[in-house]
């Protein structure tokens, strides 16, 4: 048990709670981070880390896992204590800290930021039959290393934005690509649609799938079927799901938290309706709410600037530009 009081705890080690580490050392707070991951890195590093992203200001693109490194690096400035493998379960307030209880131990800290993004998760299955017998075989959710599918027949299935990432990404790796969506139209950002329109990714939308053809110990064929019944038959060496999560928040719907439906909602401050805990990043919402790493990054000074003026009335909400804290450290 680490018996420290903590000026700030951050649950969840993700791109929003590496940053918020960060931002927490320029303010001068003794930061915590607790993650219920083996990892630093939240879903960059457990379900794509060799996926480009696209959405973080001054980065054209870059590697998931390259974002990540460059995070913990950033991290370190606050010298936190991290803890992973470790889930948060209980919390109670006393009168002037919190005592949060994980499923291993005891921490102590005077707040909390919530940093969670969309909880525990789990991919969303393939729901056809036989489909389990093929997992950790050559039907995949998540990719470990892009190379693995060099040369190969790929068939990616799902609409979204990580399901034409992937589709691109593995256009110039794979021999052949093809995506199948379930509806006409895909729901990832309009220009990666228009790549793919470019690309020669081979699309069959809307589709659904009806069989996996194998041996048990890989899939040979996949049938598709369209909305009028008619049949595709495609050769595949591996088969990418990527049909979202399913993600909860846990034993955090327990604390008394106004939620939103799988979000904790906080006002214009990221304060939530307990005094001392804050959230930002994917795992609250407000108005106009749009949930991307780079909201998360805009939302943690707010979290933190107000977290300095609750533990010290007397700092100010606005600090100096990190480049005047540099030089004063100089």
């Amino acid at each position: 048990m680490d018996e420290e009081l903590y000026d700030v705890i951050i649950i969840g080690g993700g791109p929003t709670g590496l940053f918020a580490s960060f931002y927490a050392g320029l303010r001068d707070l003794k930061v915590k981070i607790i993650d219920s991951l083996p990892q630093l890195g939240g879903q960059l590093m457990e379900l794509y880390p060799d996926k480009y992203i696209y959405d973080v200001g001054g980065l054209p693109k870059i590697l998931a896992k390259d974002l990540v490194a460059n995070l913990e690096q950033q991290a370190a400035y606050s010298n936190p204590t991290i803890c992973l493998e470790e889930t948060a379960v209980t919390l109670e307030r006393l009168a002037e800290y919190f005592v949060l209880t994980t499923d291993k131990t005891v921490h102590y800290t005077k707040t909390i930021l919530l940093t969670s993004g969309i909880g525990s998760f789990q991919p969303r299955k393939l729901s056809v039959s036989g489909a389990t017998e093929y997992e950790g075989k050559n039907l995949h959710y998540k990719v470990a290393d892009i190379n693995h599918f060099k040369d190969s027949d790929v068939l990616v299935l799902g609409g979204g934005d990580s399901a034409l990432d992937w589709s691109l990404m593995l256009e110039d790796v794979a021999s052949n690509v093809t995506i199948c969506h379930r509806k006409e139209q895909f729901t990832a950002h309009e220009m990666t649609v228009q790549q793919l329109q470019h690309s020669k990714v081979q699309v069959k939308t809307p589709f659904v799938v009806k069989e996996l053809v194998g041996d048990g110990e890989n899939i040979h064929e996949v049938v598709i079927v369209a909305k009028d019944k008619s049949e595709q038959r495609i050769p595949v060496d591996h088969v990418l799901v990527n049909y979202g999560n399913v993600a909860s928040l846990g034993p955090l719907k327990t604390w008394g938290l106004n939620m939103q439906k799988n979000s904790v909602v906080v006002n214009e401050k990221m304060e939530t309706n307990l005094e001392g805990i804050y959230a930002a990043g994917d795992v609250c919402t407000h108005d106009g709410k749009v949930k991307l790493i780079a909201v998360g990054f805009g939302e943690v000074p707010i979290a933190i600037s107000h977290i300095k003026t609750f533990i010290d009335p007397k700092s100010r909400v606005q600090p100096l530009h990190s480049t005047s804290i540099f030089e004063e450290v100089k």
